[in-house]
């Protein structure tokens, strides 16, 4: 696919990154030389000088039979207008823009031909803002991703010594929890002096104490998933109850207004500036309580009972301060720290540390991008472990003769060894399909299924795979494409 990447910032070069190793061909346009010149020199691409909404430039970029274009430079307005002239002048035929004004990226009256021409608004301040609240839902996972409109997640959790599925052969947790339907997809194990590895599950592997399990499961057992894992018997449950955020950008704003509706929390935000501050006072509910301080002071930690907090976030712009903050307040007591990361060697050296989460920007909102770019009926992209592995759900379609994966056995699909059929949602509403108004079917409960090797695949099931290495796309994306006739 040829794909134009407005702005070089780090959303621009996060997307490049993504989009280079699955051998698209990339163009990133940027006023800036030496970003460019930078990004050239680490990945395949080409660079292009000038401003995006400039029709020449855009043409030098090869606007002309370019597939997708993303714009994501700093300027609301520029994304926008750029969309606008790259569906005007050249017909590109898919279009994202990248907001961070609040309100405009809910404004749906902006998507559409007839307006700024854009198919698709993301917001990495939203889709950050969505994923640290399933955090503080699930306060025992390290990572939660939806699929099938929420109906089933990807978690990763940390396995404990003591809880009740660690220390067991996979093969044993469908007899200890027969009731559970979930499947085990992936482990990643620490070694000494040495990154995490991934470890293939079959059934005869050991889970250990300290393991990152991810597991797929239906939405309502996600809890008694994360239990099994993470917590020893007869211990309850700690929930999010005490919120501190070190940083009071558009993150902690949106966060603190989304709290404030859901729940009953005690929200502190910590803030450098004493502008923002005035700020963030006015803005936010009264009882959320502003500092004016910095977050790597040790003396305003000990005095804000730092001990006390459930979940403390840095979420500053800062990747260094972000993370010696995250490190004093776990070092002083706090139970779960997060630290948002924008640079993928700084978040590989804090994972799996005393930062309980690295979390990179970028990263929660690439699946986002990534389902416009993948080919077929994918529903859904999540990338996982800073951008390496992904989980993929894809829609199975067409009939026996022209698919190769509908009506068959899971034992009769040949997927990569590496790839892992996680679970298959049945009974979506199928937009594809005829609908008699007259005569409407019946609605019924879509279905959870953990598949096995006697499951037989059927046309319009959202099936949810993990694959931990992003070249195994193209080969699952390939066996779920329909032919006019297959042999």
């Amino acid at each position: 696919m040829k794909i134009i990447i407005l702005g070089a910032g780090r959303v621009g070069a996060s997307v490049a990154d993504s989009l280079v190793s699955e051998r698209n061909d990339i163009t990133v346009i940027d006023r800036d030389p030496d970003r460019l010149r930078e990004l050239e020199s680490r990945y395949d691409l080409r660079g292009v000088v000038g401003n995006g909404i400039d029709p020449t430039v855009l043409a030098e970029a090869g606007a002309n039979d370019t597939d997708l274009l993303i714009a994501c430079a700093a300027q609301d307005e520029t994304n926008l207008v750029c969309c606008k002239v790259a569906q005007v002048m050249f017909s590109i035929p898919k279009l994202i823009a990248r907001v961070r004004s609040s309100g405009l990226d809910k404004a749906e009256q902006l998507v559409g031909k007839d307006v700024f021409g854009v198919d698709r608004i993301i917001c990495p301040e939203e889709s950050l803002t969505r994923y640290i609240g399933k955090l503080i839902e699930y306060p025992e996972a390290l990572q939660v991703r939806e699929f099938a409109g929420g109906r089933a997640c990807l978690v990763s959790v940390r396995a404990r010594g003591g809880a009740p599925m660690v220390g067991h052969r996979i093969s044993a947790l469908r007899l200890m929890a027969p009731d559970v339907a979930m499947r085990i997809v992936a482990l990643y194990r620490r070694f000494a002096d040495e990154p995490d590895r991934f470890i293939a599950c079959d059934g005869s592997t050991m889970i250990e104490p300290g393991d990152e399990v991810f597991v797929l499961s239906g939405r309502e057992q996600i809890p008694e998933v994360l239990a099994s894992f993470h917590r020893q018997q007869g211990r309850q449950a700690r929930p999010v109850r005490r919120v501190m955020m070190a940083g009071g950008g558009r993150v902690a704003l949106r966060l603190a207004h989304q709290l404030t509706k859901t729940g009953n929390f005690h929200i502190k935000i910590v803030e450098l500036k004493n502008e923002r501050c005035v700020e963030l006072a006015a803005r936010l509910p009264t009882e959320v309580l502003v500092l004016n301080g910095d977050a790597t002071d040790e003396e305003l930690l000990s005095n804000e009972s730092i001990e006390e907090v459930d979940l403390f976030l840095a979420i500053t712009s800062d990747d260094e301060d972000n993370i010696m903050a995250s490190l004093l307040a776990k070092r002083m007591g706090a139970s779960r720290v997060l630290a948002l990361i924008n640079r993928r060697s700084y978040a590989d050296l804090m994972h799996g540390t005393q930062i309980d989460i690295a979390l990179s920007p970028a990263q929660a909102m690439l699946g986002e991008l990534l389902a416009y770019v993948r080919q077929g009926d994918v529903q859904a992209v999540h990338s996982l472990r800073r951008g390496v592995a992904e989980a993929l759900e894809i829609v199975a379609r067409g009939d026996r003769k022209s698919s190769r994966v509908v009506g068959r056995k899971v034992s009769e699909i040949h997927l990569p060894p590496e790839v892992n059929m996680g679970l298959i949602v049945r009974g979506l509403p199928d937009p594809m399909a005829h609908h008699d108004p007259e005569h409407p079917a019946p609605v019924e409960e879509p279905q959870v299924i953990i598949p096995r090797s006697h499951t037989v695949i059927e046309s319009n099931d959202h099936v949810v795979f993990f694959l931990p290495n992003k070249r195994l796309v193209k080969e699952v994306e390939k066996l779920f494409r329909v032919s006019a006739t297959y042999f």
